[in-house]
């Protein structure tokens, strides 16, 4: 039995307590997609009063994840890069966007955006997935 990529979601997102436990919100998931979203608070903050990075990273992580396993088969990062555009505060509502560039045999290539509530960019996460040969179950 094939499951749906909305399935799948449900199923990854009822054992992840990381995700859970940071807050975030999916708002879509999809065929090769994630999109969701959460607000900085307090606790997300570094010693200089902005968001930390580990925050972002982990975030757009796992819309990588969600976006990536949405095909319903076992995938796991091979590799993964961030580049930070601009700070995001304590209130901030951030939005974590993850589309798949290209899906083949064993592996995939996606790129996850966050953005800010105006639209500005936050960070830029690129990720590569390996596929597996087990279903996602």
């Amino acid at each position: 039995m094939s499951l749906t990529p909305d399935q799948i979601t449900a199923r990854m997102w009822e054992k992840d307590y990381f995700s859970q436990w940071l807050g975030l919100h999916i708002d879509e998931s999809g065929p090769g997609i994630c999109k969701l979203h959460y607000r900085i608070t307090d606790q997300m903050l570094n010693g200089f009063g902005i968001v930390h990075g580990g925050v972002i990273f982990s975030a757009a992580d796992s819309a990588f994840a969600f976006a990536c396993n949405s095909h319903g088969i076992l995938t796991v990062a091979l590799d993964v890069s961030i580049s930070f555009t601009r700070p995001a505060r304590s209130g901030d509502l951030l939005r974590v966007e993850a589309r798949e560039l290209h899906l083949g045999n064993k592996t995939g290539l996606y790129e996850i955006r966050t953005t800010n509530e105006t639209g500005e960019l936050i960070a830029l996460f690129k990720g590569t997935a390996y596929r597996t040969s087990k279903e996602v179950k």
